[in-house]
């Protein structure tokens, strides 16, 4: 199992939350976390969500990204920022993936990791 690279203040749920919070704020769709917990010790929690455009898909991993670092959360590896179809963001207990619409359909997470619980998150506003 990989160590923790998040500072002892914020738990991986709390983080999952956060992400998710994080790219609503540039209007990402269908967010959900699946909580891996008890099928994989790879990581704690999946958040996944899209957006329509690359462009909007760079907006949401630099939103999560730029927050996060404010609080000295950095992310332990990152990818997909060549062609921002599936930016991957590894927080270790917390990996985010941001999709474009039509590439999530295709790699379909939620169903590959079907038995994993799943809470949707929405904007409150």
């Amino acid at each position: 199992m990989r160590k923790s690279q998040q500072p002892d203040k914020i738990t991986s749920v709390n983080l999952a939350q956060k992400i998710s919070e994080l790219s609503l704020t540039k209007k990402a769709e269908d967010v959900v976390i699946l909580d891996l917990r008890k099928l994989t010790s790879m990581t704690d929690y999946f958040v996944i969500c899209s957006g329509d455009t690359d462009k909007q898909v760079k907006a949401i991993a630099d939103a999560v990204i730029d927050d996060l670092e404010n609080e000295n959360i950095k992310p332990w590896h990152k990818e997909g920022y060549e062609s921002l179809r599936w930016v991957l963001l590894d927080f270790v207990e917390v990996v985010a993936h941001i999709f474009v619409n039509d590439t999530r359909a295709y790699y379909n997470l939620e169903q590959l990791w079907g038995d994993a619980p799943v809470k949707k998150i929405t904007d409150q506003v």
